[in-house]
C-alpha cells in the first residue's frame, strides 16, 4: 500500500493521462467490441470494491468502495446493453 499521499496522487494523475491517451487513439469500428470485452474487468472492479467497501476500516475507503460499486455496476450494465445492442445488428431482419 502506498503510504505517501504525493506518490498516489501522481500514479492517478498518469494512470488518467495514459487511459485518456489509449482510449482516444482506439479506432471508432473498434470501440463497441472492445467496450463489451472490457465488461470482466468491471466485473472484477465491482469485487475490488466489495472488499474495499467491506472492510469498514476507515469511513472515507467505506464511501469511496460504494461509490466504486456504483459505478463499475453502472458500467458492466451500459457494457451489456451496448453488446447486446451490437448483436441484434448481425441478426437478419424478419422477412414475415
Amino acid at each position: 500500500m502506498i503510504e505517501d499521499p504525493a506518490v498516489a496522487l501522481t500514479i492517478l494523475v498518469l494512470a488518467l493521462f495514459v487511459g485518456v491517451e489509449i482510449i482516444s487513439k482506439v479506432p471508432t469500428l473498434l470501440h463497441t467490441p472492445l467496450m463489451s470485452g472490457s465488461n470482466a474487468i468491471s466485473g472484477i472492479t465491482v469485487v475490488g470494491a466489495l472488499l474495499a467497501a467491506g472492510r469498514g476500516e476507515r469511513e472515507l475507503a467505506s464511501w469511496l468502495g460504494f461509490a466504486a460499486i456504483v459505478l463499475a455496476t453502472i458500467n458492466v450494465v451500459g457494457g451489456f446493453l451496448v453488446t447486446q445492442r451490437m448483436l441484434a445488428m448481425f441478426k437478419g431482419k424478419d422477412q414475415s
